[in-house]
């Protein structure tokens, strides 16, 4: 497999993430993730989406260890610093899962808190299914499961079209468009730093593809499957979504349906919040997590 890396000096001097860099090689794929305050009482583990990259969590990852929590916030392959496979046909939706299953294991996490977003869902979810007993709490906010049974929305398959046809993937510029507040130019050319050209955004264009949005995609189900274990997932489970995502709105209550750990919890409607909520209303969420935490505690 061939993959493209993004060179070190595109992601000097960014605003607001300043955290030392760290990798782990599975596969011959070298995966970056942020690990700040490792000794921390809890870890927590962000996961993003597409097609940004940890960067979104910068106005996050300080409250959180300021609150006295590990936190980690991993690049999917293709995104950040994350090496990016050249060709598109090598990303599927089990490859991406495969591989941040092996992260999660040559980093040895156990017992974390996932707050997920996004393509950060639809992976991370994956793999509570699969260790479910791995996660202490989830908090989904702006993502689904989608296994094909309902009509994805309009917006998504307008976006799904879109990446498919634009010439140029001009990601800075869709991550501004989809918040409620106007990004600095600063930002959105830190979320253009990952990819030097065209034949870095290989992953970013070929996930809108993999969204399964009808029962016949062959990954609806396994993400069928994945449901039949989240229809049993008892532990904290927190719906905060953005009351301006288009994409995703309504899933929350599919979630809080579904899934025991749902119930009872403080679902929160988060105000002025776009798809890429992390920009909008980034410490609010901070501030969730922290409470889910404080109020479940374990042992």
């Amino acid at each position: 497999m061939k993959v493209l890396r993004t060179p070190d000096e595109r992601f000097e001097n960014l605003p607001g993430y300043d955290f030392e860099p760290h990798y782990a090689e599975v596969h011959g794929i070298r995966i970056h993730y942020v690990d700040e305050n490792p000794s921390g009482s809890e870890a927590v583990l962000l996961m993003h989406g597409e097609p940004s990259w940890s960067y979104l969590y910068r106005k996050m990852i300080p409250p959180l260890v300021e609150a006295g929590f590990r936190v980690l916030a991993p690049d999917l392959v293709g995104f950040g610093r994350s090496d990016k496979p050249a060709d598109r046909l090598d990303y599927t939706y089990d490859r991406h899962i495969e591989w941040m299953a092996d992260w999660f294991d040559a980093v040895g996490l156990d017992q974390v808190t996932l707050f997920c977003q996004d393509w950060g869902g639809l992976i991370g979810l994956r793999l509570v299914a699969r260790w479910p007993d791995r996660f202490r709490r989830i908090i989904a906010s702006n993502t689904f499961l989608p296994t094909g049974e309902f009509p994805m929305p309009e917006s998504f398959l307008k976006w799904q079209k879109f990446s498919q046809v634009v010439k140029r993937f001009d990601v800075g510029r869709m991550i501004n468009n989809a918040t409620t507040t106007d990004l600095p130019r600063e930002v959105r050319a830190a979320y253009d730093a990952p990819f030097p050209d065209e034949s870095y955004k290989e992953g970013a264009r070929q996930f809108p593809l993999l969204v399964p949005t009808d029962p016949a995609h062959p990954d609806a189900v396994a993400n069928a499957g994945a449901w039949e274990i989240l229809k049993r997932f008892d532990r904290p489970f927190l719906t905060a979504f953005g009351d301006s995502d288009p994409i995703t709105a309504g899933a929350d209550l599919i979630f809080r349906r579904r899934i025991p750990g749902a119930r009872g919890q403080a679902h929160t409607r988060v105000e002025g919040g776009g798809h890429f909520i992390q920009e909008d209303r980034g410490e609010q969420l901070s501030a969730i997590v922290r409470k889910l935490i404080e109020n479940t505690p374990v042992g």
